[in-house]
């Protein structure tokens, strides 16, 4: 017989069955379609090499008016801006530093018997002071523990840092790293940030220089005291020795960040429980920004910055003041009057430039002073251009309005002349009218919300945005976005952590899309992609935090994790930074290869059409998968995997069967170096078959 012309349809198709699609494409991985063919994604490098700390689930780009330009990190712990190469921290600080004199307790001892490698108890001389947990070295062994029992350090791991576990004998020194810490209503949660300076030296390896550095809290003991590891300057565990029996002096200062938020989203019980629980207006757990998923919103008034942890306080960084300077409260901004004290998200207006803040805190009935306590639905806003000044007065254009459909605001977004503002059950616009009330709400659909405060994005064609039943477009108007893929998505969606989605753009390929949890996985893992242009879907595999589109850099950035935290430049070159790009795969669904479905088909011979786009150049290579069946509920067998490269003219099969499938992947068994720099665009592929029977 001839040769026959395969043109698969554009799009992933997972709404019917791999036969039901027939002519379409079926499974797909790192692939995206572009003018109607597949072809591989591109790839990512690290922007630099230097790290932060914490999960970046929010990015922010600007430039400053003499042309610096600055990006935005708020992660799980702190909130850096990076210039060049440099993340600086800014992270806002809880309180004026503290001055707890006599504050440091160390602790060093025996042990009262020989131990082996093995034993996961600790025998000591005495216990007396040893931290609940802690950091212990015995001659260059480190061992961390997990208790104190009678005068037993209990829960040993050996052989910790890096160190190898070995046998010691009797009265061998017991040094501990950990430090007690006693400052009286310090207010800190387990990995808090906190900076000492002034200290004096405990007397031996704890000197002021070991002391007078930030410090991460490794544990709270209660309300008055923490636990912290000792440490050098380049970050090394230092171990006190029986020497080191002072406190640290009476001059001692301690300045604490902001309270960390968590990495994961935690439904609540009640009433603002966590980010916001299920309970009734009775229940009196309160809102709080470090018992729940930390999630940053910031925004630009000029070239200053602003910032906001969700169900945190509201927080103003001022350029002229430099990169040394970290963001202060607005409270503390000059002439500061009535400001908000927390909030679930700050967004500045368009045009009109007030600050709106989403879910803050009201004022109580007098009108002076802040309740402290979140109205899930309040909206408020500065006085014009004033960012200090949130009291509502004849004089000014400051006020507030509260939203009645649904319970909480889930988020917002700044659109064109008006801001979008989602709660769990609607949809509404709020638009600048002018005085008296200053701005207005209007309610533009009911019946759906927005999945997390992250998962809209505004793109060409209006503003994409998923709910927890599907996506949506907004352009004037709500329209339902057809989704090919919606049951993969949605029925396979880790809803628990579904706080975490966030939406994305992707200008140069007409592309949004969603980075989400698998339904067996914590954290996002998984990203399902529409071609806005060409309507088609597709989706893959890879985990990111946060995303931001080419801009003020002409690329994309992407915050993501291999080791330690990173921001990610994507769509540069083929590879995963710079290693090779594997499991990058296309199916097609189910075709037949006889019409009437009858008859069984041999096939012999393939001539493929890919043309290689890497900078691998002659070696680049692709495998070329033939899977056969008979019937769609038949186990498929692979008949042949062929190697294409780009002097490939056929490849010769043999396969006989009522139904095919045809599978492009990457060559994940070839040497690393033939791996690197491949990139692919699949065309029309031909097939060469004759009829073999009915049986």
């Amino acid at each position: 017989m001839p040769l026959t012309k395969y043109n698969f349809k554009p799009g992933i198709d997972r709404e019917g069955t791999d036969y039901s699609n027939e002519g379409g494409w079926f499974d797909i991985n790192l692939v995206r379609f572009r003018k109607g063919f597949p072809e591989k994604i591109g790839g990512w490098v690290k922007e630099q090499i230097t790290t932060y700390l914490g999960i970046g689930r929010a990015l922010h780009a600007w430039i400053a008016l003499e042309g610096t330009k600055y990006l935005g990190v708020g992660t799980t712990y702190k909130y850096y801006i990076k210039e060049g190469d440099t993340f600086n921290d800014i992270t806002p600080l809880r309180k004026d530093p503290t001055s707890p004199n006599n504050a440091f307790a160390a602790i060093a001892n025996t042990i009262s018997a020989g131990i082996s490698a093995t034993v996961t108890t600790i025998p000591l001389t005495s216990s007396t002071n040893f931290p609940s947990s802690g950091v212990i070295q015995i001659d260059s062994e480190t061992i961390t523990y997990g208790a104190v029992s009678g005068n037993n350090l209990i829960g040993a791991t050996r052989g910790a840092e890096s160190t190898t576990a070995a046998t010691h004998s009797s009265s061998a020194a017991v040094l501990c790293a950990t430090i007690t810490v006693t400052d009286a209503s310090h207010g800190a949660v387990q990995n808090d940030f906190v900076t000492y300076s002034s200290t004096v030296t405990l007397g031996g390896n704890i000197t002021a220089t070991v002391l007078d550095q930030e410090y991460q809290i490794v544990d709270i003991v209660n309300t008055n005291s923490y636990l912290i590891k000792a440490k050098d300057t380049s970050d090394d565990t230092v171990f006190a020795n029986s020497s080191d029996s002072n406190n640290g002096g009476t001059s001692t200062a301690a300045a604490y960040q902001i309270n960390v938020g968590l990495d994961d989203y935690v439904s609540g019980s009640g009433w603002g429980a966590s980010t916001w629980g299920t309970g009734g207006w009775g229940s009196v757990v309160a809102l709080s920004d470090t018992s729940q998923l930390r999630l940053w919103t910031h925004d630009n008034f000029g070239e200053d910055l602003l910032i906001n942890p969700r169900s945190g306080g509201l927080y103003y960084w001022t350029e002229d003041n430099g990169l040394t300077t970290r963001a202060v409260a607005f409270s503390d901004l000059t002439n500061a009057n009535l400001v908000p004290t927390k909030a679930f998200q700050l967004i500045v207006s368009d045009i009109d430039r007030h600050i709106l803040a989403l879910g803050a805190d009201p004022l109580n009935a007098a009108g002076t002073a802040r309740t402290g306590s979140i109205d899930p639905l309040f909206i408020c806003w500065c006085d014009q251009e004033n960012a200090p000044e949130w009291e509502p007065k004849y004089t000014n254009t400051a006020g507030s309005l509260r939203l009645s459909a649904g319970s909480q605001i889930i988020g917002g977004l700044r659109a064109r002349q008006e801001t979008l503002i989602w709660t769990d059950d609607a949809l509404y616009n709020v638009k600048f009218i002018g005085p008296p009330y200053t701005f207005g709400a209007n309610l533009i659909n009911q019946g759906l919300g927005m999945i997390a405060p992250k998962a809209a994005i505004n793109a060409p064609p209006g503003v994409f945005w998923m709910d927890r039943s599907g996506f949506y477009l907004y352009g004037g108007a709500v329209a339902r976005v057809p989704c090919a893929v919606h049951s993969y998505v949605f029925n396979d969606l880790n809803q628990g952590q579904a706080f975490k989605i966030f939406a994305y753009l992707n200008r140069q390929f007409n592309e949004v899309g969603w980075y989400y949890p698998s339904g067996s996985s914590t954290e996002i893992d998984r990203f399902v992609t529409y071609n806005y242009q060409e309507q088609v879907w597709s989706y893959g595999n890879l985990t990111r935090y946060a995303w931001l589109d080419e801009g003020v850099q002409p690329y994309p950035r992407a915050t993501g994790t291999d080791t330690y935290n990173y921001v990610y430049q994507h769509e540069t070159g083929n590879d995963a930074d710079g290693s090779p790009m594997d499991d990058v795969y296309i199916e097609t669904s189910d075709f037949a290869l006889d019409q009437s479905g009858n008859n069984f088909t041999f096939m012999h011979q393939a001539i493929p059409d890919i043309l290689f786009t890497g900078d691998g150049g002659s070696d680049q290579v692709i495998n070329f998968v033939l899977k056969m069946r008979n019937f769609p509920n038949e186990t498929f067998t692979t008949e042949s995997t062929s190697t294409v490269t780009a002097s490939t003219t056929k490849l010769n099969l043999r396969g006989r069967a009522r139904q095919a499938v045809v599978r492009l992947e990457s060559d994940d068994d070839a040497a690393s170096g033939a791996r690197l720099g491949v990139g692919w665009r699949l065309g029309s592929m031909r097939l060469n078959t004759r009829p073999d029977g009915r049986r």
